[in-house]
């Protein structure tokens, strides 16, 4: 099995950087964790910079009073390990490596994608006045560390069979209860939700989120303790759920109805926000086809849903398009963004993203979103969750079976 060095100068070839600087403290660049695979039990208390060049020979510099643990971190590895004791060693030793090279670090120019922003001023100082050429972004070598296996995938799959079925069950039952002229609340169809999850042996963190009417408006409620609607005519109903087997990626959908027949100024939205969905959608593919993955940016795909909203809806569009799925629900990776950050990394095969467009005009008293997921394949963006073609018309006198085969765009 290729070690953390290995893996860090591969994704080093495709650059024309001299080389990449780990540096951690205490826990501060989370990425160092994951990119060194350090093990949870390593005992570190004082910082250290590992140093990769394209060529050569890695170097560990580390507090000599660490040296076993680095000893048997590092056993394997191709690495030369450099204690130091003083801050002055430090500098000098520092000075060795970075003297003269241009590298990549866990820093963000001016903040723009904080995520990757890991690496404190100082220490960034620190670096430069030791003699570095230049100190650039090691966003996009990163996200070669978040790469999917086949077991990720399938997995991811298996979340989205049971997110589909339980959140048709949802629905389902908001439907047989206004018919029944029976009430629902927020709480009954998170219910019905979670329980499937929690059958299914999988886990979402906390509890989804089902809004109704105006809460729908505010993209993060979650219902529950005082905060419980019951659903009346005339009111939207949104659905966002999501879920994952532990330690596995996540499955991230959102899928929308109304109580009655929608207004007109409703499906007016919904049309602006599934167009903005199939913009994106429809930019990755031709993106792909026509360059392979490796050029498009994450701001990219956000600017496409944001153009084709429209101006009527686009101003109540208050997040980002999409944000990378990982073992954490917001991953690591690029997102689609050009809202909240300008989002530069480009979209890496073997990861996936989410693509989300809403819109909540909370004076009007409703909000929309249409979520799916993509995953980043080899062979071209797939779409691995179902696509909703109309918000479904809850209430009615039509049964269940009619009212989704409308929402799915069927037959």
């Amino acid at each position: 099995m290729a070690s953390p060095i290995d893996r860090m100068r591969d994704a080093l070839q495709a650059t024309d950087l001299d080389g990449w600087l780990v540096y951690d403290f205490q826990g501060l660049n989370l990425h160092a964790r994951r990119v060194l695979d350090l093990p949870k039990e390593a005992f570190l208390t004082r910082r250290f910079f590992v140093w990769v060049p394209r060529e050569g020979q890695a170097v560990v510099l580390h507090n000599h009073i660490e040296g076993g643990t680095w000893g048997d971190i590092t056993r394997g590895w191709d690495v030369e390990r450099r204690p130091f004791g003083s801050h002055a060693e430090l500098d000098a030793a520092l000075a060795a490596v970075v003297g003269g090279r241009r590298l990549a670090m866990e820093y963000s120019p001016r903040g723009a994608v904080p995520y990757v922003s890991r690496v404190d001023a100082g220490t960034l100082e620190r670096v430069r006045a030791a003699g570095a050429a230049d100190v650039v972004t090691s966003a996009d070598l990163l996200q070669s560390f978040l790469r999917w296996t086949a077991e990720d995938l399938a997995a991811h799959r298996r979340a989205v069979e049971v997110l589909m079925q339980a959140k048709d069950d949802a629905f389902r039952l908001i439907h047989e209860r206004l018919q029944a002229g029976e009430p629902v609340t927020e709480v009954d169809a998170q219910g019905v939700i979670m329980r499937q999850i929690e059958a299914a042996g999988m886990q979402a963190g906390h509890a989804v989120n089902v809004s109704f009417g105006v809460n729908a408006a505010d993209s993060h409620y979650e219902p529950g303790g005082n905060k419980n609607a019951t659903l009346q005519a005339g009111e939207c109903v949104l659905i966002d759920l999501w879920a994952q087997e532990p330690g596995r990626p996540f499955a991230d959908v959102t899928w929308v109805a109304f109580a009655g027949e929608p207004h007109e100024e409703y499906l007016d939205a919904w049309t602006a926000v599934s167009r903005a969905r199939d913009a994106t959608l429809n930019l990755l593919q031709e993106r792909f086809v026509a360059q392979g993955w490796g050029q498009l940016q994450g701001w990219e795909g956000d600017r496409a849903a944001r153009d084709a909203m429209g101006p009527t809806w686009a101003p109540y569009f208050l997040h980002r398009t999409g944000h990378d799925l990982g073992v954490q629900i917001h991953g690591a990776g690029a997102n689609l963004d050009d809202y909240e950050t300008r989002d530069t990394r480009t979209l890496t095969p073997g990861l996936a993203v989410t693509v989300e467009p809403g819109t909540y005009p909370a004076a009007r008293g409703f909000g929309i979103r249409s979520e799916v997921n993509v995953y980043l394949s080899p062979e071209g963006p797939e779409i691995t969750t179902h696509i909703q073609r109309s918000p479904f018309v809850l209430g009615g006198t039509q049964p269940w079976s009619a009212v989704r085969a409308a929402g799915y765009g069927e037959e």
